[in-house]
């Protein structure tokens, strides 16, 4: 089966439009979602309901429990913050029960889909091999899909020896079928690896290979929407630089 998996979309409704559209061209089998579908951006009406539509499985990441009412808004950043306030007072009653109907983790198809980690599937960032030892140590299944990061990177680890990791820029193709792997496909609506290009990922679960995408969008009229609707500037900003 030939999966499309994307994650923190975080209201952007371009960039998503742009990977659903590259998307179609891959013939994928299923599309499966970890995340984060609201937050930092404008359009988080529009997400939810592409989402709903097209994807076969969605997480609930945390800025998606934030704005359900599930983690207090003091915890985030004041940008973050405040984006999740907006989203609140804006969002369709009809996707904030969308919302109410996702869990941060999935283990029931074999490989494990978690919003953040296998550790702490709402918040821990697995940006090291160190970070990425203990999870490999917690994980029940062999083959993991994390979001959270907005890094599209990959660990993984052979038996007796450590783990290792590195970024996966478009193109990349790594080889599932030995090991152990927690495998991050970058974020679609707010990247932060430098690319400013929306990320994401195909796994082919016959061959057992994960193969890294990028796809352009329409910054401008994503950071224009943000601007519109009064959020922070620098929201906005980040998206041109991938940061």
């Amino acid at each position: 089966m030939r999966i499309a998996v994307i994650s923190d979309i975080h209201g952007n409704r371009p960039a998503l439009e742009a990977v659903l559209t590259a998307i179609d061209d891959e013939r994928v089998d299923r599309i499966w979602c970890l995340g984060d579908l609201v937050g930092y951006g404008a359009e988080p009406d529009a997400c939810c309901e592409l989402t709903a539509d097209r994807a076969d499985v969605c997480l609930a990441g945390n800025h998606d429990l934030a704005v359900r009412g599930d983690i207090p808004l003091n915890e985030f950043s004041r940008g973050a913050e405040l984006a999740a306030r907006w989203t609140q007072d804006t969002l369709a009653v009809e996707n904030l029960a969308y919302l109410h109907e996702l869990e941060p983790k999935d283990v029931k198809r074999g490989i494990g889909l978690y919003h953040a980690s296998p550790r702490d599937p709402v918040w821990e960032y697995v940006l090291s091999a160190l970070l990425a030892e203990l999870c490999l140590d917690a994980q029940p299944e062999r083959v993991c899909l994390i979001g959270h990061s907005h890094v599209a990177l990959a660990f993984m680890r052979q038996e007796g020896t450590p783990a290792t990791g590195e970024p996966c820029p478009e193109g990349t193709t790594l080889d599932l079928g030995e090991g152990e792997w927690l495998v991050n496909p970058g974020s679609v609506g707010q990247p932060r690896d430098g690319d400013p290009r929306a990320g994401w990922l195909v796994l082919d679960t016959a061959a057992w290979t994960a193969t890294y995408r990028r796809t352009p969008y329409d910054i401008p009229a994503a950071a224009g929407a943000i601007r519109a609707a009064r959020l922070p500037d620098s929201l906005a900003e980040r998206l041109e630089y991938g940061q």
